[in-house]
C-alpha cells in the first residue's frame, strides 16, 4: 500500500474464527483433563466429544478465537476492520459469520472448508481462571498458498494471533504477506505454550516488521525464562525494536518503547467471574487507539478498562448494554 493511499480499513484481524463453548465446572473437574490448568492444548474431534461428556450441563456458545475477538471488539470501539481466517460448512460458520456482519465487521476475506467450523472448550474455574482446550477442524486447514498480499490490501494494521506459530509456515506466509502490503503489524503470543514452542522464530522476527508485541505475565516469562520484574521485561521487549505491552492481569500493564516504560493502572473490578477473552479486549482497546495515533499512555488506559469489563461478563463477548457506556467512557480518555 503506497504512503498516498487511503486504506479501506483501520485493522484486519489474522487467526481461527473458533466458536467458543463456555462451561463453567468445579477445580475437581480438571483432574480428569489431560494437561496444566490455564493456558491452551489443542485437542482432535474424539478428545473434544470426551470433554464436552465430562461438563456437569451443555456448554454456553459465543464466537471466539484471539484475533477475532479483538477484531469484534476494535469494530466496536469505532475502527474499520475486516479479517482473514477460515470457517467451516456448518451452521456454527453461518452463526459466526452472521455475528461478525452484523456488528459491522467486513466478512469477504474469511475462507472457507468443507469441514465442521473451529471450536475452543473454555473450563472456567470458581477462581475465573479459563482452561481452553481446541478442535480447530476447518480453521486448521488454512494453508500459506492461500495467503497473499491481496488479503491485506487496503488494510493499515494487521493483528496477529500467536496459535497462528503452531503452524510456522503459515505464520510466516501470514507476516510476508501483510508487510508486502505495508501494514503495521501485531503479534499476541497468545498462551505459555505458544512461547515454548517458538521462543527461536519469535526473536528471529523481532526488529524484522513486528510492531507492537502483547504478552501476559506467563508469556514473557516464558519468552526469557526470566524472573525479572514485568517493567525490567517489558523493556528487554522493546529493546527487540517493539512496542511492549506486558498486561499482568489485575495488576495492570507495562508498556515500553525506545527506552521508555509507561506503567498502566488496573481498573479495579471487584466482581471478576472469567478472565476469558480479557487479552483479546485488551489489545482491542489498546490497538483503537494506536491506529488512530493515540499516546502510548492513552492506548493502555483504555484497554485496561477493556480488559476489566470482559472479566466481569461470562464468555469473551461484553454484553451489548455494557459496552455503549463502556465505550462512551473510553472515548474521554482520548486527549
Amino acid at each position: 500500500m503506497s504512503s498516498s493511499a487511503q486504506p479501506n480499513y483501520d485493522l484486519i484481524g489474522v487467526g481461527s474464527p473458533i466458536m467458543d463453548l463456555l462451561a463453567s465446572v468445579p477445580e475437581d473437574l480438571l483432574k480428569r483433563v489431560p494437561g496444566a490448568k490455564g493456558g491452551m492444548v489443542l485437542v482432535n474431534p474424539d478428545e473434544m466429544q470426551s470433554l464436552l461428556g465430562l461438563l456437569p450441563q451443555p456448554p454456553a456458545r459465543s464466537t471466539g478465537g484471539s484475533a477475532a475477538n479483538t477484531t469484534l471488539n476494535a469494530t466496536r470501539l469505532g475502527l474499520r476492520t475486516t479479517f482473514l481466517g477460515k470457517l467451516g460448512n456448518d451452521d456454527l460458520a453461518q452463526t459466526y459469520r452472521e455475528r461478525f456482519a452484523a456488528v459491522g465487521v467486513d466478512t469477504s476475506r474469511f475462507k472457507q472448508a468443507d469441514l465442521p467450523n473451529a471450536q475452543c472448550l473454555a473450563l472456567v474455574t470458581p477462581d475465573a481462571e479459563r482452561t481452553m482446550r481446541t478442535c480447530l477442524g476447518a480453521a486448521m486447514t488454512l494453508a500459506p498458498g492461500e495467503i497473499s498480499a491481496d488479503d491485506f490490501r487496503g488494510c493499515r494494521h494487521a493483528h496477529i494471533e500467536g496459535y497462528l506459530v503452531f503452524n510456522r509456515d503459515l505464520a510466516d506466509a501470514v507476516l510476508a504477506a501483510a508487510r508486502s502490503a505495508g501494514c503495521t503489524v501485531s503479534l499476541d503470543l497468545a498462551s505459555f505454550e505458544v512461547v515454548g514452542a517458538a521462543r527461536d522464530w519469535l526473536f528471529k522476527q523481532f526488529n524484522h516488521g513486528l510492531d507492537v508485541v502483547f504478552a501476559n505475565e506467563e508469556e514473557i516469562r516464558a519468552l526469557y525464562q526470566s524472573n525479572d520484574s514485568y517493567d525490567t521485561l517489558a523493556r528487554r521487549l522493546a529493546d527487540e525494536g517493539v512496542v511492549a505491552a506486558v498486561k499482568v492481569g489485575k495488576d495492570g500493564a507495562w508498556i515500553a518503547h525506545n527506552g521508555i516504560v509507561h506503567r498502566v493502572e488496573p481498573v479495579t473490578v471487584p466482581d471478576a467471574i472469567d478472565t476469558n477473552g480479557a487479552g483479546d479486549s485488551w489489545a482491542a482497546g489498546f490497538l483503537s487507539g494506536y491506529v488512530r495515533g493515540q499516546p502510548l499512555p492513552v492506548c493502555g488506559a483504555i484497554a485496561s478498562h477493556l480488559g476489566a469489563e470482559t472479566v466481569r461478563h461470562m464468555g469473551p463477548i461484553i454484553p451489548d448494554d455494557h459496552f455503549r457506556s463502556l465505550a462512551e467512557k473510553v472515548a474521554g480518555l482520548a486527549p
